[in-house]
């Protein structure tokens, strides 16, 4: 088994390398003999992507995420999931640049395990304390404005204008 460290799939210009972790004769990512898909952010993961598995699991945790979803769903979100963050080969962002992102917009869309998940891999991958820190910051500045422009919208649609920024016309 070759093992590459993970921390050197970062690159200077944030584009990641193709650094893969397999089982087996083949060098270039893909599946080994066992069938087993391996890349850095697996590794550090701890995610089995076997061809079996319809989503991508972490191999020390039981779960029953996805028990509402019919196997055909699962098999089609675990491809997804599998294209986005275990295909070196067609990655564009680092490794670590893609969890930082996946921690802000788990913050957002408000999902426990994603930022659970996210923030463990992110973390294994190097992540500081200092990027951790302005990934929450850039999240918490997206859902403020978020909230800015749904209030915004609504207020134009009610003709409301409770403080305005110009005042009003005299006539």
């Amino acid at each position: 088994m070759s093992e590459k460290n993970p921390a050197e799939a970062n690159t200077s210009s944030g584009v990641a390398s193709a650094t893969t972790t397999t089982t087996g004769a083949d060098s270039n990512g893909g599946a080994g003999k066992s069938g087993e898909l391996q890349d850095a952010a697996a590794v550090v993961e701890g995610v089995a992507l076997d061809s079996a598995r319809l989503i991508p699991v972490a191999q020390d945790e039981a779960t029953n995420s996805y028990s509402m979803l019919e196997p055909r769903m699962k098999k089609v979100y675990g491809a997804y999931y599998k294209e986005l963050y275990y295909t070196p080969e067609r990655r564009i962002l680092d490794p670590k640049v893609q969890e930082l992102i996946s921690i802000a917009a788990s913050l957002v869309a408000k999902c426990d395990g994603c930022i659970d998940g996210h923030m463990k891999k992110a973390l294994a991958l190097g992540a500081t304390k200092e990027e951790i820190s302005e990934t929450i910051c850039i999240a918490a500045a997206i859902n403020a404005a978020a909230m800015i422009d749904l209030s915004d919208r609504t207020a134009e649609r009610l003709g409301l204008n409770h403080f305005p920024s110009k005042p009003p016309a005299k006539g």
